[in-house]
């Protein structure tokens, strides 16, 4: 089971908050990085953007090495797609 952490946080006029510096450090994130805010009930949850990018990611990498496609073959496929595509617009109607 994930250990619980809990802080208290001050929303200022302008609604604000600092986010103590332990909380930073523990997500990996700095100043200017992206967070995304998740509300589930009355909770608030908050989770670095690149994140959940690279959850993405590995999902989608989980994804690809369940089906069996290689790498290669993937690339190869983009660039025979790639080709197509630029076969279809620039052919010349003459």
């Amino acid at each position: 089971m994930t250990e619980k952490k809990t802080t208290d946080v001050v929303l200022r006029p302008k609604r604000q908050i600092t986010l103590p510096r332990m909380v930073c450090k523990h997500l990996g994130i700095e100043p200017g990085d992206v967070l995304e805010l998740l509300l589930e009930d009355d909770r608030l949850v908050a989770r670095p953007r690149k994140r959940v990018a690279l959850e993405a990611l590995r999902e989608i990498q989980r994804a690809f090495e369940r089906s069996g496609i290689s790498e290669e073959d993937l690339q190869k496929a983009g660039r025979q797609a790639r080709q197509e595509m630029a076969r279809e617009r620039y052919r010349s109607d003459a």
